[in-house]
C-alpha cells in the first residue's frame, strides 16, 4: 500500500482537511470554474452575432450565407464546451478536495478551454478549411486527458476523494470506470482531428457524437436490458452512482444554477459592450455633423436603445424565470441538466437577436425577419424552461417541493409563469407573419407587456383558480339538488 494510501486509511475516511497541511476544500476552485466556463460558453456567439450584413442585402440570404453554418457551429461547440463542463461536476463530485497540484492542473484545463472561442472563429470564418477544427478538436483532446491526469492524481492521493470511495475496496475499479467515461470525448475529438485534413463533414459528425455519445450509449444499455434481461449482479455491484451518465442521476444543483446565472449574467454584459463599442459617436462627426450637439447626434441610435433595454428585460425575466424554477426544485436530474444546456444555448443566441433587430431600418423586409429571428430564440428559450419543469413533474417526490407539485398552491401559478414567454413569443411570431406592416409595433408592445404580465400574473392566475372552483362548485350544488329532489319522490313518480 502507498504512502498516501496508508495515511488515508489511519486517518479514516469522510474527514476534511488538517489543519496546517496543504489540502483545501475545492468549493472556491469550482465557483471560478464555473464561472470561467459560463463565460467562455456564451462568447462563442459573439462571430455569429457580430456577422456583418449589409443593408441592400436581404436577411434571408444572408441567414443561408452567413448565419446559418456559424449557427449550427455555435450550438455545437457551445453544447461541447457545457460537456466539459458536465465532466467537471462529475469529476469533482468524486474528488472533494484539493491541494495545489491539483489547483494547478485545473488552471491549466481553464487555459486550454478559454483558447475555444478563438479556435471557434477559425471554424466559423473558415468552414471549409480543417486548421480551425483541427486546432478546436486539439484543445478538446488536451483538456480530456489533462482531466484525466487529475482523476489519476486524486486516485493515488485517496484522502481527497469523497468518502463512498474512500470506504470502498473497488477503488481501481471505480479509477477505470471515470477514466473510461472521461476519455470518450477525447477519442472522439482525436479522430475529429485526424479527418479534418480529408473529410470535413466526417469531423464535424464525431464532434457531434460527443454530445449525443452518453445518452446514446445509455439508451444501447436499457435496450440490452430489455432485450436480454437484467444486468448480471456483478456489473450492478460494481455500478459507480457518482459518475456515469444516466439521466435519472443527479447533479450538483448548486454548480447548475452557478453556471446558468453566470450564462445570463455574461449575455447582459455583452449587450451593453456592444452599446459602448458601436454607439459613441465620433467627436469629429459631432462637430461638423451635428455643429457640436452630442445630444442630436445620440439621437439617430434611438432604436439602438430601445433594442437594447428590450433585449435586457427579455434576458433578465428569462433569469427570473429560471430562478423561480429551482427555488421549488430540490434535485436536478442529468435530464433536467440536458435541457437547461439547450435552454442556455439559446439564451447565448440573445446578443445576435439585439444585433439583427438595432441595426435595420424601421419596417424594411430585414427588420421583419430580424423580428421573427428573435422570436423564435426566445421561444426555445423559454420552452425548455418549461421542459425542465415538465420533467421534474413527472418525478416530483424526488425532484420538487411539496406546494410545487401538482395539486400544490404554487403548481399553477408556477406553470403559468413558465407558460408566459413560449405562448407571448409564439404568437408575436405569428402576428408578425400575419400583419407584417405591424411588426415592429407588435415587438415592441411584446416587450413593454411581458414584465407587467409577470407583475399581475398571480392575481390572475388566483382570479382563474377561483373562477374554476365557483363553476366547479355550482355543478356540484346542481347534482346534490337533483339527488335531493330523487330522494324526495315517491317511488311510482321516480319510475315515471
Amino acid at each position: 500500500m502507498s504512502a498516501p494510501r496508508a495515511a488515508a486509511r489511519e486517518r479514516g475516511p469522510g474527514l476534511g482537511p488538517e489543519p496546517g497541511s496543504s489540502t483545501q476544500t475545492s468549493h472556491r476552485l469550482l465557483a471560478y470554474s464555473d464561472a470561467l466556463l459560463s463565460i467562455i460558453a456564451t462568447v462563442m456567439i459573439l462571430p455569429v452575432a457580430h456577422t456583418k450584413i449589409h443593408p441592400d442585402q436581404k436577411l434571408g440570404e444572408s441567414v443561408q450565407q452567413l448565419l446559418l453554418a456559424k449557427i449550427a457551429v455555435y450550438l455545437m461547440t457551445f453544447l461541447i464546451v457545457t460537456v466539459a463542463w458536465a465532466a467537471h461536476v462529475r469529476l469533482f463530485q468524486v474528488i472533494e478536495h484539493i491541494d495545489d497540484v491539483l489547483a494547478l492542473l485545473n488552471l491549466a484545463c481553464m487555459m486550454i478551454i478559454t483558447f475555444l472561442p478563438y479556435t471557434f472563429s477559425l471554424m466559423a470564418s473558415f468552414p471549409g478549411v480543417p486548421f480551425g477544427i483541427f486546432l478546436f478538436s486539439v484543445c478538446a483532446v488536451i483538456i480530456g486527458l489533462i482531466q484525466a491526469v487529475i482523476v489519476a492524481y486524486g486516485f493515488y492521493h485517496p484522502h481527497l476523494l469523497n468518502p463512498q470511495i474512500q470506504e470502498s475496496e473497488n477503488q481501481n475499479f471505480y479509477k477505470r470506470h471515470i477514466l473510461k467515461i472521461i476519455l470518450r470525448g477525447p477519442v472522439l475529438c482525436f479522430l475529429a482531428a485526424i479527418f479534418s485534413f480529408f473529410f470535413i463533414p466526417l469531423s464535424y459528425v464525431l464532434l457531434g457524437l460527443v454530445i449525443v455519445f452518453p445518452h446514446l450509449s445509455r439508451l444501447i444499455t436499457w435496450c440490452k436490458t430489455k432485450v436480454l434481461g437484467q444486468r448480471g449482479e456483478e456489473e450492478e455491484h460494481h455500478s459507480l452512482e457518482t459518475f456515469t451518465f444516466y439521466l435519472s442521476e443527479p447533479l450538483s444543483k448548486e454548480r447548475v444554477e452557478a453556471f446558468s446565472d453566470g450564462v445570463y449574467a455574461i449575455v447582459a454584459t455583452l449587450l451593453i459592450l456592444d452599446i459602448c463599442e458601436d454607439n459613441v459617436p465620433d467627436p469629429r462627426e459631432v462637430e461638423e455633423k451635428f455643429h457640436g450637439s452630442l445630444l442630436e447626434a445620440l439621437s439617430q441610435y434611438g432604436p439602438n436603445y430601445l433594442a437594447y433595454f428590450g433585449s435586457f428585460v427579455t434576458i433578465g425575466l428569462l433569469w427570473f424565470v429560471h430562478h423561480s424554477l429551482f427555488l421549488y426544485v430540490t434535485k436536478a436530474t442529468r435530464l433536467m441538466g440536458l435541457l437547461n444546456i439547450l435552454s442556455l444555448a439559446f439564451i447565448g443566441g440573445l446578443p445576435l437577436a439585439y444585433q439583427l433587430t438595432s441595426e435595420f431600418a424601421e419596417k424594411s423586409h430585414n427588420e421583419i425577419e430580424a423580428i421573427q429571428v428573435s422570436c423564435v430564440i426566445t421561444f426555445f428559450a423559454s420552452i425548455f424552461q418549461f421542459a425542465i419543469w415538465t420533467t421534474a413533474l413527472l418525478n416530483e417526490e424526488e425532484t420538487l417541493h411539496a406546494f410545487a407539485r401538482y395539486g400544490g398552491k404554487e403548481h399553477a401559478f408556477m406553470f403559468a409563469k413558465l407558460a408566459l414567454y413560449p405562448c407571448v413569443s409564439l404568437g408575436a411570431f405569428f402576428l408578425t407573419c400575419l400583419l407584417s406592416e405591424f411588426s415592429t409595433a407588435i415587438f415592441h408592445l411584446m416587450q413593454i407587456v411581458i414584465p407587467f404580465a409577470f407583475l399581475a400574473l398571480r392575481i390572475f392566475v388566483r382570479i382563474f383558480l377561483t373562477a374554476i372552483k365557483s363553476v366547479m362548485s355550482l355543478s356540484r350544488r346542481k347534482v346534490v339538488l337533483l339527488e335531493e329532489e330523487e330522494a324526495c319522490l315517491s317511488p311510482n313518480e321516480t319510475l315515471s
